[in-house]
């Protein structure tokens, strides 16, 4: 005897229609950057396409009237990739610190995300007038560095803490007990046990700072990042050029996401086979 299939209720086809809507409104933008990034030599900025080619990521190599491509790149690049290693070993360092209550932790901790609800712009805006007070030049190895590490320093901390709420205290005690010293105790228990945790700490500071653009705008100085470069070229670009831009970072920090996501998976790969 056949089975009757269950009829689904009317809110099922409801919150589906609902999903592909708020999926089509986050990916739609994207995708549609992606397609005009492929436009013919002769092709604008809006539909239809005028052919198909990969002139204009070509013509991100080339030397542009307008925009510095190559110069704010490696600035973001490497702003990204001191924030991530800064908060990395600060947020490391902080999350075995808060692991034993001490006099004050309660009031260092509420300053530390205190910047989370503060708004980006306004923390631009106080750190680059700070710095025009006391006559420093805002650059994006100083002042920027600094605004970064206010939005990036407050989510590596509170993932830290939730990583050493469950870690249990037992397997440096059994490391002691054989002899080992604190560092090494850190070094082969403690570190291969949240080194997954690191990682996802280390990509979402960086993805935070590359992408970062409200809390440099008034800390970069004279050189922009990347972020800021886009952001002035939309107005005074009018070819593909800026979506082949966009289509390249954002496989970029896919290409960031898939290294830390295969760190991750070799780390456990490795554990396993120890196990």
């Amino acid at each position: 005897m056949a089975k009757t299939r269950e009829r689904r209720p009317t809110s099922f086809y409801f919150l589906a229609a609902f999903f592909t809507l708020f999926v089509l409104f986050l990916y739609g933008p994207m995708l549609t950057i992606f397609i005009l990034s492929f436009q013919g030599e002769n092709g604008g900025l809006t539909f239809p396409m005028n052919g198909f080619s990969f002139h204009w990521f070509g013509n991100l190599f080339e030397q542009q009237a307008v925009g510095d491509f190559g110069g704010s790149f490696t600035r973001s690049l490497k702003l990204g990739l001191i924030v991530m290693v800064v908060t990395v070993v600060v947020s490391f360092m902080a999350g075995l610190a808060f692991r034993r209550r001490f006099r004050g932790d309660s009031v260092i901790f509420y300053l530390a995300i205190a910047s989370l609800i503060v708004p980006s712009i306004l923390i631009s805006l106080g750190i680059g007038l700070l710095f025009n007070i006391i006559e420093w030049q805002p650059q994006w190895f100083t002042s920027a560095l600094g605004a970064h590490l206010t939005w990036t320093f407050p989510f590596g901390l509170l993932i830290m803490f939730a990583v050493f709420n469950r870690f249990d205290p037992s397997y440096e005690e059994a490391a002691r007990d054989l002899g080992a010293s604190n560092w090494q105790t850190i070094q082969y228990v403690v570190l291969p046990m949240v080194g997954p945790s690191l990682i996802g700490v280390a990509m979402f500071s960086f993805t935070l700072s590359y992408d970062e653009f409200a809390r440099t705008l008034m800390t970069a100085g004279s050189l922009n990042t990347l972020p800021l470069e886009i952001y002035g070229m939309t107005t005074n670009v009018t070819t593909p050029v800026l979506y082949a831009l966009g289509t390249v970072t954002t496989g970029f920090s896919f290409l960031v996401i898939g290294i830390a996501l295969g760190s991750v998976l070799l780390m456990r790969r490795r554990k396993g086979q120890k196990a």
